[in-house]
């Protein structure tokens, strides 16, 4: 009763911006996740595209929007404003999703799916900047719990909208990709109309552009730590596609495989925001120990060859270790960096996130076409517990929250 009312409070002194990006996120995810918890069988059965190419695409795609966020977080950082950047990223992500459907080659997919991403890249870290901007500082961690979980409600309805949808017209691809063009410019409108950026005092000195050395050297040492121990737990996540995969290859119907999703993401959406609010009073890293430690349990499930039941239970634990570590590694980031530096912070937490993304995804697949699935997990565990051993020695360094 007493946690009821903690919830319930902290959700009621939440400013409204935080829940109009929430719900931005939500629309945004409801499209994109239509079309993604689609595209890898589509990619697979309509184009006759192999496993190392989806590990390859999807590398190269989810790359990007992790490394073009670092030049739009130190943007956004030395313009002193982040709303006009997010409603460029989310407008360029909009304006790609009539080209999935329209695509007639495999080219024009995986270019629909990079430019998607470079959007995504230059709205990520304004928009998580403008979410520390707006959040009181005892309430960060509600805050990007909560957006999490509203983002992460989208990611699921997305995909179960498309399995209805495949349904209802026969397994046609493009018309259920032609649907998701709807929620994307709804997400657009909703940036324009409902979120209003805080007023920030700019420095009275002049101030040099972010990713100049003299303003990289004002990142503290337990900013760089939890750059460093995201990195190895980035590298140990396999992409959502290899899920869908993985659930495919054990009997799941091409139809149904974005239930992959749906099951991942609503263990998810269901754990962040508490998550958050619990960081908040009991702190951070013991809870993404948890979650490392059920990241490994989860790629030891998915490695054994137990069926889809087996694969079930994997793919939803996948999901609790989502809801017990994103919202909290964004957070520490927010807790370590200077509030004139977020934008360029949470932009080098997503390079090194990006390049991390790059390598992990290539080499899945290509450990997957030459070993198996099994060996493919099974290398992931591994990488897992090496990231578990990082946040060891994160917590021995516990960073000073900054305001």
């Amino acid at each position: 009763m007493e946690n009821d009312r903690t919830i319930s409070a902290s959700r009621m002194r939440l400013p409204r911006g935080i829940w109009a990006l929430g719900l931005v996120s939500l629309l945004m995810d409801v499209s994109s996740e239509m079309i993604h918890g689609l595209l890898p069988v589509y990619l697979v059965t309509v184009f006759g595209a192999g496993y190392a190419a989806v590990g390859l695409i999807e590398g190269i795609a989810e790359a990007t929007a992790l490394i073009v966020k670092v030049f739009s977080g130190t943007l956004s950082d030395w313009l002193g404003r982040r709303k006009g950047l997010a409603v460029v990223g989310y407008g360029l992500a909009a304006l790609t999703k009539p080209v999935f459907p329209l695509a007639g080659s495999l080219g024009w997919v995986v270019a629909a799916r990079f430019i998607d991403r470079v959007g995504k890249g230059i709205r990520g870290a304004p928009r998580d900047a403008l979410v520390a901007d707006l959040a009181p500082p005892e309430l960060r961690g509600a805050a990007f719990g909560l957006r999490q979980s509203l983002d992460t409600v989208g990611a699921f309805l997305g995909p179960l909208l498309a399995i209805g949808l495949m349904a209802l017209w026969a397994g046609n691809f493009r018309t259920v990709f032609w649907v998701a063009v709807i929620p994307a410019a709804l997400s657009v409108l909703v940036l324009v109309v409902a979120v209003k950026e805080p007023r920030t005092a700019r420095p009275a000195r002049t101030a040099r552009f972010p990713l100049h050395r003299a303003e990289l050297a004002r990142l503290p040492g337990a900013f760089w730590r939890v750059v460093a121990v995201a990195l190895v737990f980035t590298l140990a996540r396999i992409s959502e596609a290899f899920l869908i995969l993985r659930a495919c290859d054990a009997g799941l119907a091409i139809a149904l495989s974005p239930l992959v999703l749906v099951v991942l993401n609503l263990v998810y959406a269901l754990t962040a925001y508490p998550v958050g609010i619990l960081s908040d009073r009991i702190g951070r890293e013991g809870l993404l120990m948890l979650g490392f430690a059920v990241l490994a349990l989860s790629d030891l499930v998915l490695a054994l060859d137990g069926g889809l039941p087996v694969i079930w239970a994997g793919i939803a634990l996948w999901g609790l270790h989502m809801g017990l570590t994103q919202g909290l590694l964004a957070t520490l980031v927010a807790d370590t960096a200077p509030r004139d530096l977020r934008g360029t912070a949470f932009g080098l937490f997503n390079l090194a996130g990006g390049v991390a993304v790059l390598v992990g995804n290539f080499a899945s697949g290509l450990i997957w076409q030459a070993h198996g699935a099994e060996a493919t997990f099974g290398l992931a565990a591994l990488v897992t517990a090496l990231g578990l051993m990082g946040l060891v020695w994160l917590s021995r360094h516990r960073p000073d929250r900054k305001e």
